[in-house]
């Protein structure tokens, strides 16, 4: 891990257990197991939404841009914290706690989304029954005969 990372990590550290996991070329920082942040080319880019991604702009914090394979530059939703919030873990804790607040409601939609999708697989049985009346019920398998006792 490099001076900068390791810079990161401790800054990140009051949020909780920190994890950084190569990715893209960068490295993805998890807090808790919820991914809210970047780390590409020494810099330190935060995770923002809709809630927080204000507070960012506000402040003057560029966000993390990425050139597309057409020549246009991608913008995601993660910015740098401004520079002074890199001298102390205090310093930083305001903005990590945006990006940590922003992950954790992004993780909670994504659990949402995937409960509206998966129906119980008892109910799609019970709505494919009901949909084909015309076909027989599908018969039991037959109980297993005790064999005879010896006598």
């Amino acid at each position: 891990m490099d001076a900068f990372t390791e810079l990161c990590v401790e800054m990140l550290s009051p949020l909780g257990p920190v994890r950084v996991r190569r990715m893209f070329g960068g490295q993805g920082v998890y807090v808790d197991g919820l991914f809210m942040a970047l780390i590409d080319d020494g810099q330190l880019f935060l995770k923002a939404d809709d809630l927080t991604r204000e507070r960012f702009v506000a402040a003057g914090c560029p966000p993390f841009t990425y050139p597309t394979k057409v020549g246009e530059r991608m913008v995601m939703s993660y910015y740098r914290p401004p520079e002074e919030a890199l001298e102390s873990p205090p310093l930083m804790l305001p903005w990590a706690r945006l990006a940590l607040e922003a992950a954790l409601r992004a993780a909670n939609a994504k659990v949402k989304i995937q409960v509206k999708k998966a129906p119980a697989p008892r109910t799609a049985a019970k709505k494919a029954a009901r949909s084909a009346p015309d076909q027989p019920a599908a018969k039991k398998p037959a109980a297993k005969k005790a064999a005879p006792r010896a006598r």
